[in-house]
């Protein structure tokens, strides 16, 4: 398969493997996750964590709750926190830890990511 994530590189998905093991939560980004899913009401929501095209740097994350469960998405549990991530995003996600900060100067999520090759000054883009 044809991957635009790799510009136009050939994968076998049968290789990739499922970053499982390898995502990580922090106690306060798994705490902060708990706490928008009870707010939403649902129990049928995941955490959706994908790598798409675009941003300043070529690459850029996406966080958001899903209800769906597409062909070949990985499901996490990560300490009770629901969590999937795309078969395509997979790799580039290996060894990511996802953090929460809230301060008086910064709020939000952030992804430390060793997979990405640079990024920008506005923190929200990769290469990969």
């Amino acid at each position: 398969m044809s991957s635009p994530y790799l510009g136009g590189a050939t994968i076998d998905p049968a290789t990739l493997v499922a970053p499982a093991e390898t995502i990580k939560l922090t106690a306060q980004a798994a705490d902060k996750v708990r706490e928008l899913l009870d707010s939403e009401g649902r129990d049928d929501l995941r955490l959706r964590i994908a790598v798409q095209p675009g941003g300043c740097s070529g690459m850029q994350y996406q966080l958001f709750f899903d209800e769906r469960l597409l062909d070949g998405d990985v499901e996490i549990d990560h300490d009770g926190v629901p969590l999937i991530v795309d078969r395509m995003s997979a790799p580039y996600l290996a060894g990511a830890e996802i953090s929460y900060t809230d301060t008086i100067e910064k709020q939000g999520f952030e992804i430390d990511n060793p997979n990405a090759g640079g990024g920008c000054a506005c923190g929200n883009s990769f290469c990969g």
